[in-house]
């Protein structure tokens, strides 16, 4: 009797042990789940509309990914050649020659200039892109200095808007580049 209780002793301590390993092996599957960081992108689309007499439409598409944001613009109606584009502060198109937009989106406080130049430019000096002879242009532009609806307010596009100019960028005229009319604006609003 004695080494029948002992067996059923040995064997319930076994059961129970194996139990307690499932659920650590669990455990630590769960852990390891919850380490891994899954980011899905993040991704906007505004419509540009005409603004100050022109017929400038478009679609601006922006993807976060992987701490970078691209930007694709894709614009008609435009006079052919250079053309400025840039981050406004506001999200705000409401009035017929866009500057309800505001100044260009410069939150760090630096000269207005060329992207990357070393003495400094604002956070929404993208730069010029080329319209063809039927009056199309595209720009793609990526960086990690943006981001979509993030905290830090230096590098947050959401509320801010996105203008094309008739003329374009000289990079050195303060504060806006000399880039002319506001030809198309859409607000980036998440």
């Amino acid at each position: 009797m004695k080494k029948i209780s002992f067996l059923l002793i040995v064997l319930t301590l076994s059961v129970l042990a194996c139990k307690s390993d499932k659920k650590k092996t669990e455990n630590t599957e769960d852990a390891v789940a919850t380490e891994i960081k899954v980011e899905t992108p993040k991704k906007l689309k505004i419509a540009l509309n005409a603004k100050s007499n022109s017929n400038v439409s478009g679609n601006a598409v922006f993807k976060e990914e992987n701490g970078t944001v691209t930007m694709t613009v894709i614009i008609d109606g435009l006079e052919p050649g250079n053309h400025a584009i840039h981050i406004h502060e506001k999200a705000d198109c409401s009035s017929d020659d866009g500057k309800s937009a505001g100044g260009h989106w410069n939150p760090t406080a630096k000269p207005h200039g060329k992207w990357g130049d070393e003495t400094g430019y604002h956070k929404g000096d993208i730069g010029n892109f080329i319209a063809d002879e039927n009056g199309n242009g595209t720009k793609t532009f990526s960086t990690d200095e943006w981001c979509i609806g993030c905290e830090d307010e230096t590098k947050n596009i959401v509320g801010k808007s996105v203008i094309v100019h008739a003329g374009e960028d000289d990079f050195t005229s303060q504060p806006s580049g000399a880039a002319g009319a506001r030809v198309s604006c859409a607000g980036i609003i998440e």
